[in-house]
């Protein structure tokens, strides 16, 4: 795994804003202490300074929230879990104390073979999650693992590594997902995304939402639990962040497909707050302000997610685009486009494009980010290029004829961006590019023109749109605007409006695309289907539908 060494941009103005913050709304003066040491990447008390718990005083289950694993490398896997025997509640249920884990990895789901075993440290300053990366291992193979805490032991978690980087590889099957608002419905796309045969799910976005949630859960409409209060409000602080991802950790349906697949995660704007650009937030509020709840988090995000040590936080900045190998079959550049973006042009929104919005220096992944991407192209072996990213790279005019709007806060809201992208393609000689994208709450599968202002221009790529687990509630196959997005975009080859997820299948000669819906999420137990199918041959791009 690769990612560009970055040092923190912000560290001035965040150490000055924690020293000063003082008592205002935003942090308590116990937050902005933690938001300081966040600035010089220190825990509070220091890891050496707090006590050990004895794990027999832990009689509850300290597992509620799962175990998972995520990029997965040729030769190491990274495991994660967090300790919460009272997930709901500030600090989980555990004193300001560490504690000591076991682990486990066994090439066997029974652990008769054992292949690692060791310790680690859960540190109250990290929220007792833990972060294990196991190395040595042999690629290409599956493995299982779990975790121990005095007599307690977790669920059985199962990961993988990825194949030798000069190895051949014949295939590969990913998922693709995104948007789980929780007050929106339940997550069955999960419970069936666990029983797939996949080797790797990327997560692309939007895995936490900031908006309150009331004590029934929303559109869940809970009856055999009460909510607690303190969901009930939006996310500002490092403990909302935190709180917030236990609720979605105790899903059942995310931890069933935690454990069975590893993931590769990157975020949107709703793990921080809605439509954010880089320093610049939603609301007008204090940049100093702003900075503090993106360190928060940001922390949380990497607390809860199964992340390698390069993407732990330092303040307000966190290295999160970072690049994978599978063999030589495919190259993944994951892609942060939120933290670096300029804002958006013309007030953020569905707007006409102005001078603004197509000036040069408009950026969607900042223009170190571009550059990294470019040159990976350019050092590329890998038949399949991949981009896991957030927002829709490709045009879209506005369904209704005479409408001349585009999205601001899409790639289509920084034009220059993506054709300085498009041009280092061609540069490189990418042959086979594929983009993957979240956020719409819709899927769309389209071919990606060198002018979109030309539909017969050539096709140099496909991007794979996945639909939302939940946000947007149930939705429909043909939204309303359905049949004139598919008139005024001819390079749209597919538009479902249904809750799922997507599935490509990686080939030495093709790869296809299967749009996987469920036809309701605000009550549990649907079942999963096949909306629509799609292929492009290796070498000669552009979807065919199958």
């Amino acid at each position: 795994m690769t990612s560009a060494a970055r040092p923190s941009q912000h560290a001035p103005e965040f150490r000055a804003a924690a020293r000063h913050i003082g008592r205002r709304r935003f942090l308590t003066v116990t937050g902005a202490a933690a938001a300081l040491a966040f600035a010089v990447n220190l825990p509070t008390a220091g890891v050496a300074g707090a006590a050990e718990l004895d794990a027999a005083r832990i009689t509850d289950d300290p597992f509620t929230l799962g175990v998972a694993s995520g990029d997965p490398l040729p030769d190491s896997v990274l495991l994660w879990t967090r300790l919460a025997p009272s997930p709901y509640e500030s600090g989980s249920g555990l004193p300001a104390e560490r504690v000591e884990v076991r682990w486990e990895l066994a090439l066997d789901e029974g652990f008769r073979r054992v292949v690692r075993r060791g310790k680690a440290t859960a540190h109250p300053e990290f929220n007792h999650t833990v972060h294990v990366e196991v190395d040595d291992l042999a690629p290409g193979r599956v493995y299982y693992y779990r975790f121990r805490v005095g007599s307690w032991v977790s669920e059985t978690g199962r990961t993988r590594t990825a194949p030798a980087t000069s190895q051949r590889t014949s295939g590969l099957t990913l998922a693709a997902v995104s948007c789980q608002a929780y007050h929106d419905g339940y997550y069955t796309a999960y419970q069936h995304l666990a029983q797939d045969d996949v080797d790797v799910v990327f997560h692309l976005g939007d895995y936490l939402y900031e908006y309150a949630v009331n004590s029934v859960g929303g559109a869940r409409n809970h009856t055999d639990r009460v909510l607690p209060d303190l969901f009930n409000r939006e996310t500002t602080t490092l403990e909302d962040y935190r709180l917030r991802y236990a609720l979605y950790k105790t899903d059942p349906d995310l931890r069933a497909a935690h454990a069975a697949h590893p993931f590769v995660v990157t975020w949107d704007d709703h793990e921080t707050e809605n439509n954010y650009a880089g320093d610049t937030p939603e609301n007008s509020v204090p940049p100093e302000e702003f900075l503090l709840r993106r360190a928060s988090a940001y922390r949380a995000y990497w607390e809860n997610q199964p992340l390698r040590r390069p993407q732990l936080p330092d303040g307000p900045d966190m290295q999160l685009y970072r690049r994978l190998q599978w063999g030589r079959l495919a190259q993944f550049d994951i892609l942060d486009t939120r933290q670096y973006r300029t804002d958006q042009a013309n007030g953020d929104g569905w707007k006409t494009p102005t001078a603004e919005s197509e000036a040069a220096s408009q950026t969607l992944p900042g223009l170190t980010q571009e550059r990294w991407l470019i040159d990976g192209w350019r050092r590329s072996r890998a038949l399949w290029n991949v981009v896991p990213q957030q927002v829709t790279f490709s045009r879209r005019n506005h369904p209704t004829a005479g409408n001349t709007t585009r999205s601001m806060d899409s790639w289509d809201g920084y034009p220059a961006s993506r054709e300085r992208l498009l041009k280092g393609a061609d540069a490189a000689r990418v042959e086979n590019l594929m983009v993957l994208t979240g956020d719409v709450h819709v899927s769309y599968a389209m071919d990606i023109k060198r002018d979109f202002d030309d539909p017969d221009s050539h096709t140099v790529g496909t991007e794979i749109v996945t639909t939302s687990i939940t946000s947007g509630k149930d939705g429909s196959a043909q939204p309303s605007n359905w049949a004139g997005y598919l008139a005024r975009n001819p390079h749209m080859k597919h538009y479902n409006g249904q809750r799922g997820y997507v599935t490509v299948d990686l080939g030495e000669d093709s790869a296809r695309a299967d749009f996987k819906t469920v036809p309701y999420v605000t009550t549990p137990g649907a079942p999963v289907t096949t909306a629509a199918s799609f292929v492009t041959e290796a070498g000669k791009p552009g979807l065919r539908q199958v």
